[in-house]
C-alpha cells in the first residue's frame, strides 16, 4: 500500500505533526499488524505466522534539496500467535538522483527483511543491512530491535556495531539507554557538549557541564528545556566498548559516540 499525498496518509493512519518520522513509522506499524492479526488470525493464526514491513521517507525532489531520509520497520512472528518482535533503522540516502536513491531504498529495505527471518544474531542483521549496496550510498544512523526474541539485546552495543561495521559515523543514545537518531533530538534545541573518553564519569566533569549550562543559559536566549547537554565520546580501540558503557549510564545526559577508526 502506498500513500503518496498527506491526505491519503491521513486517511489512513490518522494526522501528524512529522510525516517521515519514528512516531509516524510506529503508528503504521501499530495499523497494518492489528489489521493483519484482526483479517488472517482467525483462519490461519495457529499454523502461519504474520510480519508486516512499513517505511515513510523524504527523498530528493526536483523543487527541493533537502535532507534525503527514512524510517524502515518490520513487525513479525518468530512462531504461530506469538507475541511479535520488531526491527526499526533510520537511513540517510546519499545518492544525487531520485531514481538512486529509490533502488537503495529498496535494497536495504529487502536486506531489513531477509535479516529478519534468516539471521538469529542481531549483529548479522545489521552487517546484512549493506549488502548490494556500494559505499556511499546509504547510511544507517539509528537501529531499534524489541520483542521477545531480541529481549537479551541491548540496542547501546547494536548502535555501537552500525559504528564499528562501517553503517555511520556517530551514534546517539540517552542517558535511560534508549537509542535514538540526532536529528529528532537535536530538534530546536541548543546543543551543549562535552567531549571525552569520561573513564570513568567524574564528579569534575558534572561540575564543569553544570558551570557550563548555567553560563550557557545566562548568555543565549533560550529556557533550560529548550537546552540539550551532550557528551561525545571518540572510541578508537574495540575492547573499549563494553567497558565503557556501563558505568556513564547512571549520568542524566544525553551520549553520543564517534568511532574514529572502526575496528
Amino acid at each position: 500500500m502506498s500513500a503518496y499525498d498527506m491526505t491519503f496518509s491521513d486517511a489512513i493512519y490518522g494526522s501528524a505533526d512529522r510525516y517521515v518520522s519514528r512516531v509516524r513509522l510506529q503508528t503504521m506499524l501499530d495499523h497494518e499488524y492489528n489489521l493483519l492479526i484482526e483479517r488472517l488470525d482467525g483462519k490461519f493464526g495457529t499454523e502461519k505466522t504474520f510480519f508486516v514491513f512499513a517505511d515513510t521517507v523524504a527523498a530528493r525532489s526536483f523543487k527541493e534539496r533537502n535532507e534525503s531520509h527514512g524510517w524502515l520497520g518490520v513487525r513479525f512472528q518468530f512462531q504461530p500467535r506469538g507475541q511479535p518482535n520488531q526491527i526499526i533503522i533510520h537511513v540517510r540516502l546519499l545518492d544525487k538522483a531520485n531514481v538512486e536513491q529509490q533502488e537503495a531504498l529498496g535494497v536495504i529495505g529487502v536486506n531489513l527483511l531477509h535479516g529478519a527471518f534468516y539471521h538469529s544474531q542481531p549483529e548479522k542483521v545489521i552487517s546484512s543491512l549493506q549488502e548490494n549496496l556500494a559505499p556511499g550510498r546509504i547510511e544507517v544512523d539509528m537501529i531499534k530491535f524489541s520483542g521477545p526474541l531480541f529481549q537479551s539485546v541491548d540496542n547501546r552495543l547494536m548502535s555501537l556495531q552500525l559504528v564499528s561495521q562501517g553503517l555511520t559515523n556517530a551514534v546517539m543514545f540517552k542517558a535511560d539507554g534508549e537509542t535514538v537518531q540526532p536529528a529528532e533530538v537535536f530538534y530546536k534545541k541548543a546543543i551543549l557538549v562535552e567531549r571525552g573518553s569520561f573513564r570513568p564519569v567524574t564528579y569534575a566533569t558534572n561540575d564543569m557541564l553544570d558551570g557550563a549550562r548555567r553560563v550557557f543559559l545566562a548568555q543565549c536566549d533560550c529556557s533550560e528545556d529548550e537546552v540539550l547537554v551532550l557528551m561525545e565520546m571518540t572510541l578508537e580501540i574495540c575492547s573499549l566498548t563494553v567497558r565503557l558503557i556501563t558505568p556513564i549510564f547512571s549520568l542524566g545526559w544525553t551520549f553520543s559516540v564517534r568511532w574514529d577508526e572502526p575496528c
